[in-house]
């Protein structure tokens, strides 16, 4: 096809693809890895370039230690990066669409939780919200957030999270989730997936129950005889990126 003039329409694709034109921009998802790795791991260890290829969406993964994407008490505020750096960082160097209805926001095991956790803190920032094999990190489940400090991540209690009064604090989900509530904030769309298999699903199973008892629009999913491990991320990294998420799965020019 060809214009009056009888130029081709930079627009159309081209063995497959959008040529690149000036302003063109792609929808935002931030990929949050799981405990004891970092950003290179879900990309080393899956699909994950091929699926955000085929979707046209650019892929942001940060980087944050053990540190539940939390602000830390005696270290860096992970929380603050997150919400505030980066996102400024992604859309003044980057082709980036960074507004809220072109921004989503996807977390594997603690990066899971993490993605619940600024989802629930930040509603305003995101579209749609992804937890898969969460439960390990922040939770709405205020016993058991508790509990896991003690006797699973001493480490993370001890050097960076510190001592406060839990109930009504920065890690207390449950409360924000509450709050949101009753202040009718308008909320992204919560999809949580876990493995049937999981050594974390009860706890996985467990957020799940808490938003939807408290009326979230909140999709769970478990696949079948799976584990919590790259088998089960790939497979749902594809689905969460081909079918889950709202994407318009083409690059946006302008007002186009």
């Amino acid at each position: 096809m060809t214009t009056e003039m009888g130029f081709e329409d930079p627009l159309l694709k081209r063995n497959g693809k959008r040529p690149y034109v000036p302003g063109m921009k792609f929808q935002t998802v931030y990929l949050l890895h799981g405990g004891g790795e970092d950003d290179t791991t879900p990309y080393r260890y899956t699909k994950l370039e091929q699926y955000a290829e085929e979707n046209m969406v650019m892929l942001v993964s940060p980087s944050v230690n053990d540190s539940f994407y939390m602000n830390t008490k005696y270290g860096f505020k992970y929380f603050d990066y997150l919400t505030q750096e980066l996102p400024l960082v992604v859309k003044s160097l980057f082709a980036a669409a960074t507004e809220r209805e072109n921004t989503f926001l996807v977390g594997l095991a603690m990066g899971g939780n993490g993605a619940l956790g600024l989802g629930l803190m930040r509603p305003d920032l995101y579209s749609a919200v992804v937890d898969l094999s969460g439960g390990i990190g922040v939770t709405l489940d205020r016993e058991e957030y508790k509990h896991s400090l003690n006797i699973e991540f001493t480490r993370v209690r001890d050097t960076l999270l510190g001592e406060d009064e839990f109930i009504g604090s920065e890690h207390d989900l449950l409360t924000f989730a509450e709050k949101n509530i009753a202040e009718k904030i308008d909320l992204p769309k919560y999809f949580i997936g876990v493995g049937e298999k999981d050594f974390i699903r009860d706890r996985v199973y467990k957020d799940y129950l808490a938003l939807k008892n408290l009326g979230y629009d909140v999709y769970f999913e478990e696949g079948q005889g799976m584990k919590h491990d790259y088998g089960f991320w790939d497979k749902y990294l594809e689905k969460v990126l081909s079918n889950w998420l709202p994407l318009k799965r083409e690059p946006i020019y302008g007002d186009r």
